[in-house]
């Protein structure tokens, strides 16, 4: 049984969660720069057996596609490319981000700490996974 791998990408950064090899808890790995994505991807992919992508997909209250897929869209179809063997599966990723903010709040972190955006972004990540573990329990 190989890891989930769990994307929050943005322009900028892209957070980044995965599972354990059982596929039963969701941990946040990293953030890396959008630019080496792919680079990272592929590295980590011959170091670790990934079974499926889930990218988070950015959508509006009325439940249409926001402005973001526009570049998640292009992401997902290089990804998909670079791993034609690996299933990308997209998820609604509403309110991650506010999520992970108040996950930081609740979680006693100051303020500084919780200004840190590519923490946010790995934290959005796993919200992300945990949320298509949840939908996917046996």
């Amino acid at each position: 049984m190989g890891r989930i791998l769990a994307i929050d990408y943005g322009r900028k950064r892209v957070g980044i969660a995965v599972t354990d090899p059982l596929q039963m808890v969701a941990n946040g790995l990293k953030t890396v720069h959008s630019k080496d994505i792919l680079t990272f991807l592929q590295e980590y992919c011959q170091a670790e057996t990934v079974e499926k992508f889930i990218v988070g997909k950015p959508k509006q209250l009325n439940n249409q596609d926001s402005e973001a897929m526009n570049y998640v869209r292009p992401f997902v179809e290089k990804l998909q490319k670079q791993f034609p063997d690996i299933p990308v599966i997209l998820i609604d990723e509403r309110f991650t981000s506010s999520m992970a903010s108040q996950t930081l709040i609740q979680s006693g972190v100051n303020r500084k700490t919780r200004q840190n955006k590519q923490l946010v972004d790995t934290i959005s990540a796993t919200i992300i996974l945990e949320s298509y573990l949840e939908a996917n329990k046996m």
